[in-house]
């Protein structure tokens, strides 16, 4: 056996990697990989060549900082709409702590839409929609702490009681008044399940509607990520110890991540996507978020999803034009946690997206473009209402 440095080391570090990336995409390890017949250098200059390609990630907006309770600093950026030409600014934009209080320049504030990534993505995942949107309705993207732009934080575990209370410092330096449309994906449904239920009060008074997409209220032990049972028993049981040790040796991890890269795409396909029409371009987008994200960043918010169980808290939203939407192949959130939501929202709108994963707003980005367009449009406040 070789030392942890050597090739020997280097290489099982690569299929811990490997894990770790199918971990990143939103499941667990054990997926069997067809044996690839490309070259490897042919397959790393049409990485290359993917990486130029697309528009995608390239969306920017007003930055701004927002401090976390804890002293974390965390990243967003706002989208104005067109006809406000200036006439609202949101105080404490230019610090990062939104301590400024909800004073205005001239006129009402606007309804804001909130976007919350899920895990092992940034703000950008919201490409298309965020395209759509721009210039039609004020709109708010943020990086939770540890992706994208925004600091790590020490809190280790990271819990999602604490992705609720972030997401609280983002509304109040972004849109500390006005009314509020909370959008979220897998863990960032979940960190706005975490806020309705520390702040009832924000939902009462300020939320006209919520959205959550490919996400989950709990029970996610009980999740196959389409393995058989043996596999998922072998997962969960040794799942945890591995990322404790995996997250104390990150730099040997990533080189090894690094180093099956061709097996870390074809798990990333695999638990992100669906349909076998995809764009190339957006799925290699898809890799290079995931690939962004430190394993040992993976490893502290890991126990979080085992923990996760907010289906009480839903009962916030209750009464609130709502959107429940999944692709009907997800393997990390499946559907039936969909219709779980679905049903603690009497009169929420349930979409299955026919032929998509987890990552629903990139592989069918109009459908949930036009489910959200039709949540703000019921809101009586979205584009075309103005």
């Amino acid at each position: 056996m070789g030392e942890p440095g050597g090739s020997g080391g280097w290489r099982r570090a690569g299929i811990a990697g490997a894990a770790i990336g199918v971990l990143a995409a939103g499941a667990a390890a054990g997926v069997a990989v067809e044996r690839l017949t490309v070259s490897r250098s042919v397959r790393r200059k049409a990485r290359l060549a993917l990486d130029a390609t697309g528009p995608y990630g390239t969306l920017r907006g007003t930055p701004g900082r927002a401090l976390a309770d804890d002293g974390t600093i965390l990243a967003y950026e706002t989208d104005e709409p067109e006809e406000l030409n200036g006439a609202y600014e949101p105080a404490g934009t230019d610090e990062p702590d939104g301590a400024d209080g909800a004073s205005t320049t001239g006129g009402p504030a606007p309804l804001t839409v909130v976007f919350s990534h899920g895990f092992c993505l940034d703000q950008d995942s919201w490409h298309y929609q965020r395209a759509a949107l721009r210039g039609r309705v004020r709109t708010v993207f943020w990086d939770q702490r540890g992706h994208g732009r925004s600091e790590r934080g020490e809190a280790k575990p990271v819990g999602i009681e604490l992705l609720g209370r972030d997401l609280k410092a983002v509304v109040d330096a972004a849109a500390p008044e006005g009314p509020l449309v909370l959008v979220g994906h897998s863990m960032g449904g979940m960190t706005v399940m975490a806020l309705a239920e520390q702040y009832p009060e924000l939902v009462r008074d300020r939320v006209v509607g919520v959205a959550f997409v490919g996400t989950s209220p709990g029970r996610l032990e009980e999740v196959s990520y389409g393995l058989p049972l043996a596999g998922v028993n072998a997962v969960r049981r040794f799942l945890p110890g591995m990322l404790r040790a995996l997250g104390s040796q990150a730099e040997l991890v990533e080189k090894g991540r690094r180093a099956t890269a061709d097996l870390f795409a074809g798990l990333v396909k695999k638990y992100s996507f669906a349909s076998k029409d995809v764009d190339p371009a957006v799925v290699r987008f898809a890799e290079r978020m995931i690939e962004s994200v430190p394993v040992d960043v993976v490893a502290e918010f890991y126990p979080a999803f085992g923990a996760h169980d907010k289906l009480a808290a839903l009962a916030a939203f209750r009464g609130l034009p709502a959107l429940a939407l999944v692709g009907d192949q997800d393997l990390v959130t499946p559907a039936a946690h969909t219709e779980a939501i679905a049903e603690a929202l009497p009169g929420a709108e349930r979409i299955v997206v026919p032929d998509a994963g987890h990552l629903v707003m990139l592989e069918r980005p109009e459908v949930v473009t036009e489910a959200l367009a039709a949540l703000l449009a019921r809101i009586g406040e979205g584009p075309g209402n103005g």
